[in-house]
């Protein structure tokens, strides 16, 4: 395993306190720790999992849940899963590619065409190879869950093609596909854990942010931001994994029941996604965000590509050409 980032004492106490494995008597209390506020989807997906898997179980199975990033940020939620102070995690995918470079793949720009085509992707050979790449860092995947296509908000200006976004500072993920692609376009990519945004947003810390339509929306970006440009120019997968031990540790009916809940509430987020984003679209609108509904995401493209290149430099490209031929 490759050597974690550096967690505060504090932090581990406290982790370590609300972890949980407990294997009593058949029993098992799992701590699922995400990043989603309460009213995000990734919220709503994570109570429909912890319902099937006691329901599936006959109670055996007990999730208890740490939403809105309380466990710590994303980096650290990741961190302690793989140490075993927490059961089960949901992050974005950028969080995984500081261990496993391969996952990048997921977040090359401009990559997947619609929901439609990352779902065949997900749920396909790509996928499960790619869930199965995290077992040699003491990760079971579990299933895909989403945070989806991202667009770019700013207090600054109207994005309407690449040349907009130059010298603006963007909170990025730290993922260095994304960074590379902001490099290439213009921007000064900055990344921060997402728990930061609001604020450093609002004192002007950075100049804008990239997320999904309902993210921004649930997470109240709107207060802080004027601008909206729809350029889907990137998707962000949220993996949800599990401590490879605490998983092993279940017998296999209830390592099934898990990977069945998992995936229904990961079915569940993104049809709620699909159905939520042009109704938080119009309120984001109404509540004065100036929206550019087609910028010339054309003119993004040949940095996109670079970004591709160096990919296809270190892992090879029959990753990337299977996901465009996958119709």
């Amino acid at each position: 395993m490759k050597k974690l980032n550096t967690i505060s004492a504090t932090i581990l106490f406290t982790t370590t306190v609300f972890s949980a494995s407990v294997f009593a008597a058949g029993q098992h209390t799992l701590a699922l720790s995400h990043y989603g506020s309460p009213s995000d989807t990734i919220t709503k997906a994570t109570e429909l999992m912890a319902k099937r898997a006691n329901e599936l179980s006959n109670g055996r199975i007990t999730i208890k849940l740490h939403p809105n990033s309380e466990l710590g940020s994303s980096d650290t939620q990741i961190d302690g899963t793989r140490m075993g102070t927490i059961d089960i995690v949901v992050v974005g995918n950028p969080y995984y590619t500081t261990f496993n470079e391969e996952l990048n793949l997921l977040d090359l720009p401009f990559l997947f065409r619609d929901e439609e085509h990352v779902e065949k992707v997900l749920s396909g050979e790509i996928g499960s190879e790619l869930l199965k790449s995290l077992e040699k860092s003491n990760l079971k995947g579990l299933a895909f869950y989403e945070i989806g296509f991202r667009d770019i908000t700013n207090s600054k200006k109207a994005i309407k093609s690449v040349s907009d976004l130059s010298h603006l500072k963007l909170r990025t993920t730290p993922n260095p596909a994304h960074i590379a692609a902001f490099k290439e376009w213009g921007a000064n990519p900055t990344p921060m854990p997402f728990n930061e945004v609001y604020f450093s947003l609002k004192t002007g810390v950075i100049d804008g942010q990239e997320n999904p339509v309902h993210h921004i929306y649930n997470n109240n970006l709107q207060e802080v931001q004027k601008y909206l440009s729809l350029t889907h120019h990137a998707y962000t997968a949220a993996p949800m994994s599990m401590n490879l031990d605490s998983f092993n540790a279940l017998d296999k009916e209830d390592q099934d029941i898990l990977l069945q809940a998992a995936k229904e509430g990961a079915d569940l987020e993104k049809k709620l996604n699909l159905e939520e984003n042009q109704v938080y679209l119009n309120k984001l609108k109404e509540q004065g965000m100036e929206v550019e509904e087609s910028p010339d995401t054309a003119s993004f493209q040949a940095g996109a590509k670079l970004t591709w290149d160096d990919y296809a430099k270190k892992f090879g490209n029959q990753y990337i050409q299977k996901i465009i031929d996958t119709k």
